[in-house]
């Protein structure tokens, strides 16, 4: 008797254990996904209201309250540009009214520059084809896409797929993305192979979502 009370007991504590670490994840899928939808907003927002987009924008010294850079106007968010445009974007997209955090531009990404994940790596907004299948090598067709940044489980950015778009790391509107980005206590611009977080790099793939993997990222197409 006594040891079927402790059995019943122990299935009740790992129940509550396994039950809160549900709530967890959710928790942080719909934060991601919240995430991921006001930078749209804020994204669109912009190009709705200067007809260009942030980052790129070739006059926001003189439309952008606080703007301290000018982006070289030739409709692409461009990474490899002076200055950086991917990073230029949160300052001009800021500085509109169009996020609640206030950024400013600077050569080196930072707290003060770009936005972060729950996992403290930055966003990026890009015009590339680093996503789905795409590598820098052999890019997907280039557009425009906002990088979740990286670190994050792959049962939670299995999750965030399935939510929002076709559940598919390589197919739809969110994607799986290589792009590794930076932390603010490593703040180095990278874009080395993530791990397997996706089983196969062709449009038949499928998220590993039972690996393990906690080095993750996604792409939300624009």
């Amino acid at each position: 008797m006594e040891v079927a009370i402790v059995l019943v007991i122990m299935g009740l504590l790992l129940s509550g254990i396994l039950k809160g670490q549900e709530l967890l994840t959710n928790a942080r899928v719909r934060e991601l996904i919240a995430q991921q939808d006001g930078i749209k907003a804020a994204f669109f927002g912009f190009q709705d209201r200067f007809r260009a987009f942030p980052g790129d924008y070739s006059q926001a010294i003189g439309a952008i309250v606080g703007a301290t850079q000018n982006g070289n106007g030739n409709a692409r968010i461009e990474s490899g540009a002076t200055p950086n445009e991917s990073t230029l974007a949160w300052e001009h997209m800021s500085g509109a009214g169009f996020l609640n955090a206030a950024f400013t531009y600077a050569a080196t990404e930072s707290v003060s520059t770009s936005p972060r994940n729950n996992y403290g790596v930055f966003l990026q907004v890009v015009y590339d084809g680093i996503y789905g299948a795409g590598t820098a090598a052999t890019p997907a067709p280039l557009r425009h896409n906002i990088k979740s940044g990286s670190q994050i489980p792959v049962d939670v950015i299995a999750e965030i797929d399935r939510k929002i778009d076709d559940g598919a790391p390589n197919g739809g509107g969110f994607q799986f993305s290589r792009y590794q980005g930076s932390s603010s206590s490593a703040p180095t611009d990278g874009t080395t192979a993530a791990p397997a977080c996706t089983s196969a790099t062709g449009a038949g793939g499928t998220w590993n979502a039972t690996n393990g993997s906690t080095n993750c990222g996604g792409a939300s197409l624009l």
